[in-house]
């Protein structure tokens, strides 16, 4: 145990240097967009008059991006919060034994994992809803500990997997990369999934940071004599999430089309049907982007809700959590505009290029993703942004797209098992601080990052 409280205080200590020194994440964009402002003038010798009108014109070049981003979050949280989702979080719940804590541990992990595969936005909503009816019905189980299995899979598969934002940006037509607001091309072609996250590579690294973070996080329950940190049934009920509640039916033509679950119904079943056909005349390799993931939750929500008022009241909700994408992204947008109006792209690539090498490329690029990600923890923004150099310094030393995608994507999970942004859901749900339950995200967190820098030495150049 003298290691895990080893481990628990740098965790603690992280989180207090993060929460002390690290500011809103709009102000950290706004940081970067000086300091992106002061390299385009000193390092890639623009003028001031350049760099800002390229700032200024590329910040409306996401627009569509943005918008697509947002419906990811609201749809999944939407799908989430219906009562059929609810039934299944008290279902799940009781699968564990109450006299086997370790189980409770297993099943938020392994849960928040195979979602995190699936979807991050659902994750990122999921993970922090189930963790009181788990506590409910487990209550030997460490509320920290419960709390940081649920951390697992946003912090270590998201951001290679399914809807991994850069994977799916990249396979997306009309993308940034291929038509920036500002500047030519930074990829000639789009790179569907089956390249990149159905890659043999990356689906190994993806089995590996399951297997590995899921055993790890079910090895620190406490056991024997050490304290458990537990709730008493008062405060899990006070913290017990509620599904949209609807209004009776009123005798009005408004009221009672607004209860009709046809609407629901007929909308769900247009978009997956469309998702459907589009996937069977297209193929999934060319059908899957950010369009048909956010067909597939939003299709599902519709149909989970049925009413149209549960519907709306889900989403409007929903809207709260997609605000940092609404707010943001214009402003990364600027940043993009900086890489590519200007030649800071070519001038932040040729420092790459000088300082790595054909075999060191991947771990760099893993390593410098990571930090970046503290900072910008979004991986599709954070993208936006070292994309127009990253690209163009792995094609002059020869390391493919692909190999330098897998390398960025799971870069912008080594910090995430300590990073307070990811973790504002179940902050916000259960009211555990941050610093109480990041020790053990971060004992889980220093093995995988170790794991994968060795991984990243190993990936071939040119997946």
């Amino acid at each position: 145990m003298a290691l895990l409280d080893a481990f628990s205080r740098a965790g603690n200590a992280a989180s207090a240097v993060a929460e002390r020194y690290i500011p809103d994440a709009w102000v950290v964009c706004m940081v970067l967009t000086a300091i992106a402002l002061v390299l385009a003038v000193i390092g890639a010798d623009a003028a001031p008059t350049e760099a800002v009108t390229a700032w200024g014109n590329g910040m409306w070049g996401l627009l569509q991006i943005t918008m697509q981003f947002s419906i990811s979050v609201f749809a999944a949280y939407a799908c989430v919060m219906s009562r059929p989702g609810f039934w299944l979080f008290d279902r799940l719940a009781r699968l564990p034994n109450p006299d086997k804590p370790v189980q409770a541990v297993l099943l938020l992990a392994v849960t928040t994992t195979v979602t995190g595969l699936l979807n991050w936005a659902l994750c990122f909503v999921m993970s922090a809803l189930l963790i009181p009816f788990v506590a409910r019905r487990n209550p030997k189980a460490d509320i920290r500990v419960l709390c940081a299995a649920a951390f697992m899979g946003v912090g270590t598969v998201t951001n290679a997997a399914l809807s991994g934002s850069a994977a799916l940006i990249m396979a997306t037509p009309d993308n940034p990369m291929i038509n920036p607001a500002v500047g030519g091309p930074i990829v000639d072609r789009l790179y569907p999934v089956t390249e990149t996250v159905f890659a043999h590579f990356n689906l190994l690294l993806l089995v590996l940071l399951s297997v590995v973070s899921i055993g790890a996080i079910c090895a620190l329950h406490p056991r024997g004599n050490t304290p458990v940190v537990t709730f008493d049934p008062q405060r899990l009920d006070a913290i017990m999430p509620q599904p949209p509640s609807v209004e009776p039916e009123q005798p009005t033509p408004a009221s009672w089309l607004e209860n009709r679950r046809f609407w629901c119904y007929l909308a769900g079943g247009m978009v997956l049907f469309t998702l459907g056909y589009n996937m069977a005349t297209q193929g999934f390799a060319r059908a899957w982007n950010i369009n048909a993931y956010n067909a597939v939750f939003l299709g599902l929500a519709l149909l989970l809700h049925g009413n149209p008022l549960s519907f709306v009241q889900a989403v409007r909700r929903g809207l709260d959590s997609a605000y940092g994408v609404v707010l943001q992204f214009p402003f990364y947008g600027g940043i993009f505009g900086l890489m590519t109006g200007t030649d800071l792209g070519q001038w932040l690539s040729d420092l790459f290029v000088r300082f790595s090498s054909q075999e060191l490329f991947p771990l760099v690029v893993y390593v410098y993703s990571g930090i970046m990600d503290f900072f910008v923890p979004s991986a599709g923004s954070k993208w936006i942004i070292e994309a127009p150099y990253v690209i163009p310094a792995a094609r002059e030393l020869g390391v493919s797209v692909t190999t330098t995608l897998i390398a960025y994507m799971h870069g912008g999970s080594l910090t995430n098992l300590v990073h307070p942004y990811m973790a504002i859901p179940i902050v916000a749900i259960t009211g555990v601080r941050f610093g109480r339950f990041a020790g053990y995200s971060f004992m889980v967190g220093v093995p995988i990052g170790l794991m994968m820098m060795i991984a990243m030495l190993f990936i071939p150049p040119n997946l």
